[in-house]
């Protein structure tokens, strides 16, 4: 895509947290006064980091200068995420914010909105069809291949881990898994890899670990694909097996999670976990409304490199994706004050 120009002014106004590799056209405003009306919807309400993600919305749509619809909130279920994006619409939504986790069922309403000249910015979870203005989200193979590098260097190489993987039917799910899958089968073919699907549900997580144990009790390894779901049942069932033990216990089961939640980060001060890859919530709200402003704005984008420490990307047809950076999080770095976790 070709970029517009905007003068020197109004790029100048658009610079630090508001500035990415392109410019476009566009004047911003405040409260009901701003861009907009903007339409959201959140995924869920039952997991850590995203009522994180859902407590950076208002603040960031203000700082922005947006007109925000209140958001609506799909519990996880495509049906009422297609409801929910019809009500958005039918209040007179300009733009809409989603993150889908379900991410084939929902090309249909991506397809209705797009005639409907109304443009979706998707957050943490790409569409597999369906036209989206950007797609805002970190590196999720990168995911997937940070946890089975820290795990495998962390077990020389031998043991058993089980995986608690996420929703196959989602993106991330199968990113994060076939990262995973396929670093271990490279790096650490040593490694005996129990792959356990859970649909983003503990209590899946949670039968599965306690199945697995009494079948495996030399199991040294767990991969948490979302601390936010999984983390306390997790605990809990170690716990009850006098598992919880620090790493120098000979005892210790090795785990790495994702998400970056606060509860994460101080369960590796504890040292009841070992690392985690931050998601970063806070970007998702801030960077997902920005597109959403900008596609109000008619704002186009071009693949490259930000300045906020991530890379746009063509991810085939056109489509674009900022891929926002995503650490990893242990013992060493654990109280750095950049991580949003150390931030709520």
């Amino acid at each position: 895509m070709k970029r517009r120009n905007l003068t020197a002014a109004v790029c100048l106004a658009l610079a630090g947290a508001l500035t990415l590799t392109a410019c476009g056209s566009g004047a911003s405003g405040t409260g009901s006064g701003g861009v907009g009306p903007i339409g959201a919807d959140h995924p869920r309400a039952d997991s850590d980091f995203w009522n994180s993600y859902i407590k950076y919305f208002p603040d960031k749509a203000k700082e922005l200068g947006i007109n925000l619809l209140n958001p609506t909130n799909s519990q996880n279920k495509v049906e009422t995420l297609v409801a929910n994006a019809q009500s958005l619409q039918s209040q007179g939504a300009k733009a809409i914010v989603m993150a889908p986790q379900d991410t084939g069922a929902i090309a249909s309403t991506l397809d209705r909105l797009d005639k409907a000249g109304i443009p979706v910015v998707t957050v943490d979870t790409r569409p597999d069809k369906g036209k989206t203005y950007m797609v805002v989200r970190a590196d999720n193979k990168a995911y997937g291949e940070k946890a089975c590098k820290f795990l495998g260097e962390k077990l020389g190489g031998k043991g058993k881990v089980i995986e608690f993987q996420g929703a196959l039917s989602s993106v991330n799910g199968r990113d994060r898994s076939e990262a995973f899958a396929a670093c271990m089968k490279k790096d650490f073919p040593g490694i005996t890899v129990f792959e356990e699907p859970t649909d983003w549900e503990g209590p899946k997580a949670s039968a599965a670990l306690t199945t697995r144990l009494n079948q495996h009790p030399d199991i040294n390894g767990i991969y948490m694909q979302a601390g936010g779901v999984f983390l306390a049942p997790t605990l809990q069932v170690l716990k009850q097996r006098n598992l919880l033990v620090p790493p120098s216990d000979p005892k210790h089961i090795f785990i790495v999670s994702n998400d970056g939640i606060p509860s994460e980060l101080e369960a590796i001060r504890k040292g009841e976990i070992d690392a985690t890859v931050s998601q970063p919530a806070d970007l998702y709200a801030k960077w997902a409304l920005f597109y959403a402003k900008a596609a109000v704005e008619k704002k186009t984008f071009s693949p490259g490199k930000t300045d906020h420490d991530s890379t746009i990307v063509d991810v085939g047809g056109g489509r674009l994706e900022d891929q926002l950076p995503a650490p990893l999080i242990t013992k060493e770095n654990v109280d750095d004050k950049a991580f949003w976790g150390n931030q709520i």
